[in-house]
């Protein structure tokens, strides 16, 4: 139940969500309900080949469609071209150009080649029909076996092998050895379907150009309005200070929308080039087909045991399939570098060797999606735990009890060093759980009747608050750390906040108010978040990996604790004491002996009365910090327990109970962390059993529609019974890790291993996800035919 809002501790109380009262009564204002005077629409020409050399493009039947006022091609906008860029050497990271609009090739069905701008979007999507484009058809690539074959076609022809990465991060010595005297190995390939991250607003821009301000104003739904700026500014030719990104309500990101894209830029452009407002809204044909997605991975790892069950080694190789194109900032590196860098995970892994490759294909490019490989080696160190258990004829629990982390802080054979957490607690707990509630009996129970029931658990850390020296590591070109906050007092004592995160559903409005309202004793109605605007916020990186509260959060408060200070200084000088002798609390300054100065009188000195402060304190009421994690940031950790039941006649999996215990540190808000556990539990219960993204031999897209691509409903999705333990960070100012990403990172593997659970009679163990009503169909049917 939300507690009422009231002053006092505010930090570890689910306080009311403060922006659900404008978003669920309609209120809420997103990119689509941006109306503006003489506004245009504008939709893309998209390539309808995989592959192919662009040998004309003729518009000049879509200019003469009523009601379409400009078409633009590549040639026509003249824009410098996207580059995400790694400071690596060419044999292990090959950079590749997007440009806003394809000139001269195509290399994936969607790609835009051209920009059609309309009085109204039905015109727009008439005058795409009127499009002629030609194409001289090129051999497309579809997998990452075919781009990695000898005489593979090029998707780049500066990337030999169609291979964009190629990294081999560690590489233990003597680690043959280790393989070939243990007492036992075990091997899992394993294969992740390519998945949408699917926000439910799809991505979007509204473009004009501010002639008071000579500012080119870009309205749009991104995670990263900074870095969308940056990029407009150079694409465009003009001054960082010439472009203004302002992001109003957003409806969902996940990753999808933390990178920058080529259709916003060329709204953009066709605004400056009109002199008119330019909008642009993705329909869901293209944002399924078209726009970035994610997670098509490729891993085959061995794991070295010894005869009780420990792990000696790890040997891994890892290959993800990119699509066409690097995204910016993070490039193709991301997917593969975060796996290689952190396998390992909760495990105690002493020797370990890895190689992690990026590969380009003729499909949609990728993007960061929540959890960002996580979701697929957690999988993967997870199945191995199991196969190694049933192999040695272990519990399967018992056998990550004894190779989890338990003494902290430990630095992994990976040369991360690892926060204090609860592996071993929230194993022991999730299984304690699922006990208790009679889930084993119930098993054997099912059993005996003929019914096939599996417990599964997966046991994970997240790591989060990625700071500048975790991001360098990866020699990103562009180094995503640090957070700005500004904290700044009126003369009513209300105080605004900003920061350079970037809220999609997280309740910044609310998290961040309750850090700076419990710093200066005030009430969170007098708080107020400015996010998403480059003109307010100084600098910030935006959302992703779970950094919001950590480094955001965490330069709020020292922000906060900066004006908290200055509060006191100019009380004790009004008071001709030190400042020590003053507390803030209740919305005032109080002195030992009961002196009180309201936070409004103090207002009225700094403001209003200047002429009052002593000469050391300048005038006003606002303090500015910056955060960034050190070292190697923080590890959130959980374990979740799920419980499935296969059913013979349809194959399909239905879900009968799914448990979670996790430590995100310091839980700002317990109520909003939960919401984030279950909404990650959703997509890694659709990555699992679901969603899947598949292509013809000639590159085309199966799922352009829900009818194609099959999301779950409330009806596959559980309940879930969260429980939270706490391990209060020492990295960051307010105790908290991330939250965000965890859910998603835990679900695929726990009800993987349910499922083989559930399959043991049959001696079939699946490795790969999705997992299709068919093949379980057909596992259960091999029991059957015995």
């Amino acid at each position: 139940m939300n507690e009422p809002v009231e002053q006092g501790q505010l930090v570890g109380r689910s306080v009311a969500r403060r922006e659900d009262p404008r978003l669920l009564t309609g209120r809420g204002r997103f990119v689509d309900d941006i109306a503006l005077p003489g506004m245009l629409h504008a939709q893309f020409v998209r390539s309808t080949v995989a592959h192919g050399e662009i040998t004309s493009v003729d518009l000049t039947a879509v200019r003469e469609v009523p009601g379409v006022v400009a078409a633009f091609t590549a040639d026509d906008l003249d824009l410098t071209d996207i580059t995400a860029q790694l400071g690596r050497p060419l044999t292990e990271f090959v950079p590749t150009a997007m440009p806003v609009l394809a000139r001269d090739r195509v290399r994936y069905v969607g790609e835009p080649v051209a920009i059609v701008v309309a009085r109204d979007a039905y015109a727009a999507e008439d005058g795409l029909e009127a499009a002629k484009v030609a194409y001289a058809v090129l051999p497309p690539v579809t997998s990452e076996a075919q781009a990695l074959a000898s005489g593979a076609p090029l998707v780049h022809d500066e990337a030999a092998r169609n291979t964009l990465v190629d990294v081999s991060l560690f590489a233990t010595d003597g680690i043959d050895e280790i393989f070939d005297t243990a007492a036992h190995v075990v091997h899992v390939e394993s294969r992740t379907g390519r998945q949408n991250a699917l926000p439910l607003e799809t991505r979007g821009a509204v473009a004009h150009w501010d002639d008071r301000e000579e500012q080119l104003v870009m309205q749009t739904c991104t995670q990263v309005p900074h870095l969308v700026r940056t990029v407009a500014a150079g694409c465009l030719r003009l001054d960082e200070r010439a472009v203004r990104v302002v992001v109003p309500d957003m409806g969902g990101g996940f990753g999808q929308k933390c990178v920058v894209g080529r259709e916003e830029i060329a709204a953009a452009a066709a605004a400056l080039r009109l002199r008119r407002p330019v909008k642009w809204i993705e329909d869901r044909k293209d944002a399924l087909s078209a726009s970035f997605l994610a997670r098509e991975q490729h891993y085959d790892v061995r794991a070295a045991f010894d005869a009780e069950g420990r792990i000696l080694g790890l040997d891994a190789d890892v290959v993800c399939d990119m699509g066409a194109y690097s995204c910016y900032p993070f490039t193709a590196g991301i997917e593969p570098l975060m796996a290689s860098a952190e396998m390992p995970g909760v495990y105690k892994v002493p020797a370990y060797r890895v190689r992690g490759r990026a590969v380009t294909t003729n499909k949609a490019p990728t993007a960061p999606y929540r959890g960002v490989s996580r979701p697929q080696y957690v999988m993967v160190m997870e199945r191995l735990f199991e196969r190694a258990a049933r192999e040695l004829g272990l519990d399967a629990v018992e056998i990550r009890r004894r190779n989890v982390i338990t003494e902290f802080p430990y630095t992994g054979v990976n040369n991360i060093t690892y926060d204090p957490g609860s592996y071993l607690e929230s194993l022991n707990l999730c299984e304690r759980l699922v006990k208790d509630e009679g889930w084993y009996e119930k098993r054997s129970a099912a059993a005996a009747e003929g019914r096939h029931i599996g417990i599964g658990y997966s046991c994970f850390s997240e790591r989060t608050g990625y700071g500048s020296a975790a991001f360098a590591q990866r020699k990103m070109r562009v180094v995503p750390g640090f957070d700005i906050s500004e904290v700044r007092m009126d003369t009513t004592g209300a105080v605004t906040v900003t920061t350079g995160t970037m809220s999609h559903g997280q309740s910044h409005e609310t998290t961040m108010a309750q850090i700076v309202a419990d710093e200066l004793g005030l009430d969170i109605r007098k708080v107020r978040l400015h996010q998403g605007d480059t003109d307010r916020v100084t600098y910030g990186f935006g959302t992703f990996a779970s950094r919001s509260i950590t480094i955001g959060g965490s330069a709020v408060r020292v922000a906060a604790a900066k004006l908290g200070e200055k509060l006191r200084r100019i009380a004790a000088a009004r008071w001709e004491t030190g400042p020590e002798e003053v507390e803030l609390a209740a919305g005032c300054a109080r002195h030992r002996d009961g002196r009180v100065l309201t936070y409004e009188e103090i207002a009225d000195v700094a403001y209003l009365q200047a002429q009052l402060l002593p000469k050391d304190i300048e005038p006003g009421l606002s303090a500015t910090a910056t955060f960034d994690v050190l070292g190697d940031g923080t590890f959130s950790n959980a374990t979740h327990g799920v419980v499935v039941e296969l059913h013979e006649g349809t194959g399909q999996v239905e879900i009968l109970r799914y448990v979670c215990v996790e430590d995100c540190g310091v839980a700002i808000n317990p109520q909003v962390v939960e919401g984030q556990c279950r909404g990650g539990i959703a997509q890694g219960i659709a990555g699992a059993l679901f969603e899947q993204v598949t292509y013809d031999a000639q590159g085309e897209p199966s799922a352009t529609s829900f009818m194609d691509y099959k999301v779950p409903t409330a009806h596959e999705i559980p309940d879930v019974l969260i429980h939270h333990l706490e391990t209060p960070c020492a990295f960051t100012e307010t105790g908290a890790k991330g939250a965000g990403e965890g859910g998603t990172i835990g679900a695929p593997a726990a009800v993987l291993n349910a499922v083989n659970d559930a399959l043991r009679p049959t001696g079939v163990e699946l490795d790969h996800t999705p997992i299709t009503p068919e093949t379980v169909h057909r596992a259960l049917n091999l029991e059957l035919s015995r």
